[in-house]
């Protein structure tokens, strides 16, 4: 179902995707190499890659926030 949602859109809208896994990774995600490239096919074709690094921003927003809070 995913992979007919993005070869709908592909020549439609744009369609944003953030994951923390590399591509490497997606197969077990997948768990089909055939499905997991053509997703990342339909995904990158005519497309920009944005790789922010590997580490999420998520934990240590909630770290601060705790800190925050307990500091009031």
């Amino acid at each position: 179902m995913l992979f007919q949602t993005f070869t709908e859109r592909e020549e439609r809208r744009a369609t944003a995707v953030a994951t923390n896994s590399p591509f490497a990774e997606w197969e077990k995600t997948f768990g089909d190499r055939r499905l997991c490239a053509a997703i990342a096919d339909r995904l990158t074709f005519r497309g920009t890659l944005l790789q922010t690094g590997t580490e999420s921003f998520r934990p240590q927003a909630t770290c601060d926030k705790r800190e925050t809070t307990h500091a009031e």
